[in-house]
C-alpha cells in the first residue's frame, strides 16, 4: 500500500464560540434597565415629592384627595415669590406638612382690612380665593420667615391665626395636580398686581 491509496482528509477548522459579555445578553440588559430605573427613581425623588391634599383650606384651588407634585429644590436654588403655593412643615406639629399660598416674604408688611389683603400697601387681586377674609390685622414678616394664607380664607389655619413659617421649614413649591384625572392642572403662581375695583 503506497501513499496513493490514502485519500486526503479535509481538515476542519474548529471554530470556538465567541463569548458574549454578560451586559449584552438579555438578562444583562434587563438588569441594566432595572438599575437605571432605580437611579432615575431616586434622582427624581430627590427633586420632586408627591403630596396628597388632606383638608379644605386651599379650596377652590385644591380639594381634599388631590395629588400634587412638589419641586423640593425651588427655594434651595431659586427665590421666594409671592403667590406661590408652598408646602411646609407644620410649625406646631413638625411631622405634618401644610399647603398654603405664600403671601408675604421677609420684610413685607401684610395687612388684612375690609376683606382685602395688602402687601406693603398694595392691595392684592386674588380671584382664586373662596371668600374675602372676615378678619383684620397687620403683620410684619421677620427676616427668616414667610407669611402664608389658605385660599379658603375663613376656613384655614394659617399665618393669620398662628404666625409665621420659618424659611427652613419650607419643603417646596407645588407645581401640578396630577390626580384625579378630572382635576389635572398646572398650579398658577401669579404675580400679584393691584386689586381690580
Amino acid at each position: 500500500m503506497d501513499d496513493s491509496d490514502y485519500q486526503p482528509v479535509e481538515q476542519v477548522e474548529l471554530q470556538t464560540a465567541k463569548k458574549v459579555p454578560f451586559w449584552q445578553t438579555l438578562p444583562g440588559e434587563v438588569l441594566q434597565t432595572l438599575i437605571l430605573a432605580v437611579i432615575l427613581y431616586f434622582a427624581i425623588d430627590s427633586v420632586f415629592e408627591r403630596v396628597m391634599v388632606q383638608n379644605i383650606s386651599m379650596q377652590p384651588t385644591l380639594y381634599e384627595g388631590n395629588l400634587i407634585v412638589v419641586n423640593k429644590l425651588a427655594y434651595k436654588l431659586g427665590e421666594l415669590h409671592t403667590g406661590d403655593i408652598v408646602i411646609f412643615h407644620n410649625p406646631n406639629f413638625l411631622e405634618e406638612d401644610y399647603i398654603k399660598r405664600l403671601i408675604g416674604t421677609p420684610g413685607d408688611v401684610i395687612s388684612v382690612s375690609g376683606g382685602v389683603v395688602s402687601v406693603n400697601g398694595t392691595e392684592l387681586n386674588e380671584p382664586y380665593i373662596s371668600d374675602q377674609p372676615n378678619y383684620e390685622d397687620t403683620w410684619t414678616v421677620p427676616a427668616d420667615s414667610i407669611f402664608v394664607l389658605g385660599d379658603n380664607r375663613n376656613s384655614s389655619s394659617d399665618s393669620h391665626s398662628w404666625g409665621f413659617v420659618p424659611i427652613e421649614d419650607l419643603v417646596g413649591k407645588a407645581l401640578i395636580v396630577y390626580w384625579p384625572p378630572q382635576a389635572v392642572k398646572v398650579l398658577s403662581h401669579p404675580d400679584f398686581g393691584p386689586a381690580v375695583n
